[in-house]
């Protein structure tokens, strides 16, 4: 009898228990695609290209995209790139600047980047540029404009096309792999002392550049 009756005590405790429990929250949350704008999530500049939102011309393709198909030229490419080479009438707006904060964990940055980096390749430790889409917008104030975003080698315009699309400019192209993979016929009008494909060399590596350059010059006169 006793242990009826604490059986009886256990099943009247077990339910009053599960009627006192509360509704388990879902681990996950279920978004509903009618109520979720996606003109709010940036799109990056990968699935940009990928899907062919931003338009990718290679550089033998670039002078018929320009004349034929009325794109302007965006150099994204810092300033001591720009002066060793750059496009007749393109403009240039960099998206990378030189670092010029001084504070001691940057300056070990800047002597790690020298002697690893800027001594091999002459390149400055840069910063993302935060004026970058502003001095757009004023040098290219129609965000309808058809704008070829194009830089060395084709990676740092892509993170230009990517700010540019969420600014507002949705006629985009991009230059696949940059003015490294030009030819000299590429882009008719050059301004300065290098060839366009070259201005992103700098440095150690400049020197056996033009070494090679050199050698194979005297193959070909050989």
């Amino acid at each position: 009898m006793a242990t009826h009756q604490l059986n009886h005590m256990f099943k009247t405790s077990m339910v009053k228990n599960h009627k006192k429990q509360q509704p388990r929250t879902p681990r996950f949350h279920v978004f509903n695609n009618a109520t979720t704008s996606s003109t709010t999530t940036p799109m990056s500049a990968r699935k940009l290209i990928e899907s062919g939102t931003v338009k990718t011309i290679f550089p033998k393709d670039a002078s018929i995209a320009m004349n034929s198909e009325g794109f302007l030229l965006l150099d994204v490419r810092p300033t001591w790139e720009t002066e060793k080479a750059r496009v007749v009438g393109s403009v240039h707006m960099p998206i990378f600047v030189e670092d010029t904060d001084n504070s001691p964990v940057t300056l070990l940055k800047k002597w790690v980047h020298f002697g690893y980096i800027g001594l091999w390749t002459g390149q400055y430790l840069t910063t993302l540029n935060p004026e970058f889409l502003g001095q757009v917008e004023v040098a290219i104030p129609d965000k309808g404009t058809k704008v070829l975003v194009a830089c060395g080698e084709g990676l740092r315009s892509m993170a230009a096309a990517s700010k540019l699309y969420n600014g507002g400019y949705k006629n985009l192209g991009w230059l696949a792999g940059g003015f490294s993979r030009s030819k000299d016929d590429d882009f008719p009008g050059i301004e300065g002392t290098e060839k366009l494909q070259y201005a992103t060399v700098g440095g150690v590596s400049y020197y056996f550049l033009q070494l090679l350059i050199l050698l194979q010059a005297v193959e070909m006169g050989e």
